[in-house]
């Protein structure tokens, strides 16, 4: 029996009213304010921040953030997303340096590199991405690197020189089950995410992508989701609750139980995924050190 996707009740508006599990403590600490000092200091943008992440006051603490690059403004609209949406002005060749040197400074064992699209360039940024790679690895050859690739609009070209520099593991985020992608992904097609998993499993490197849940999405529709992901090659899958940035973004159709994620869990390791990391607070960087040798 599957179990409850119950929420703890409604709010006065009649609209689900956020759980207990999903409270956070606030960002504090001398290693988050290292990192805070650094990611300044470099004129850097993470995702933590422009995506709102819950995550962002453990992460840091542990000296660990998700570099985005190529800018802070997205191409795409995606109607679940905090990063802002726009004609992006910025193509910086030196970000790869910055962005090397940074994660050098700090140390990290594992750094996570994430961008946001950038539809108006005929690579889609890819000489940056294989740049910043490149050179994390050369300053620091012991950190392992996972990269947060974009859709690259089926240019495999584009995607094999994303790919290629030496990342350990490769990620691009499905985001929700098919049945939703016209009103979560407009600008996105569910068969050429999928695809494009496959490719970058037949090149040879080990694949992830993220769903979130609370969007409306049935059980059966998450089920289907990983059987799909099993059969084109994805080796870790990260589920999370969706949570509303602003009131211009989609609203939260429901809060998932944790007995529910769990139950996803066991699910999509049944059904061939390798590796699921499955709860309420989970984002498709948290925990993603573990993600290297699964």
């Amino acid at each position: 029996m599957q179990p409850n996707a119950t929420p703890e009740g409604l709010n006065a508006l009649g609209k689900p009213r956020k759980p207990n599990w999903l409270r956070v403590k606030l960002p504090v600490g001398k290693e988050y304010a290292k990192v805070r000092s650094i990611v300044d200091e470099y004129k850097l943008h993470t995702i933590c921040e422009s995506g709102n992440c819950p995550n962002m006051g453990e992460c840091w603490g542990a000296g660990t953030a998700t570099f985005m690059i190529l800018g802070n403004v997205c191409t795409r609209s995606c109607s679940f997303c905090a990063v802002a949406t726009g004609r992006p002005n910025e193509y910086d060749e030196d970000e790869p340096r910055r962005v090397a040197e940074a994660i050098q400074l700090m140390g990290v064992k594992h750094a996570v590199i994430t961008s946001v699209n950038r539809d108006e360039l005929k690579d889609r940024g890819a000489a940056i991405w294989h740049e910043t790679v490149r050179l994390v690895k050369e300053l620091s050859p012991s950190t392992t690197i996972e990269s947060l690739i974009p859709d690259v609009k089926a240019n495999w070209d584009a995607l094999i020189t994303m790919i290629s520099p030496g990342q350990e593991v490769v990620s691009h985020n499905m985001e929700t089950v098919k049945e939703l992608y016209r009103q979560v992904r407009p600008q996105a097609k569910y068969d050429r995410s999928l695809e494009q998993i496959k490719r970058t499993k037949e090149y040879g490197k080990r694949t992830k992508t993220g769903i979130m849940l609370g969007l409306g999405e049935t059980p059966e529709q998450v089920y289907q989701a990983m059987d799909d992901l099993a059969a084109n090659g994805c080796d870790i899958l990260t589920l999370g609750q969706y949570l509303q940035p602003t009131k211009m973004h989609l609203e939260v159709a429901e809060f998932i139980h944790p007995d529910l994620f769990e139950h996803y869990r066991e699910e999509g390791l049944k059904r061939g995924i390798k590796y699921v990391e499955s709860g309420p607070l989970v984002r498709s960087s948290y925990h993603a050190e573990r993600h290297v040798h699964v």
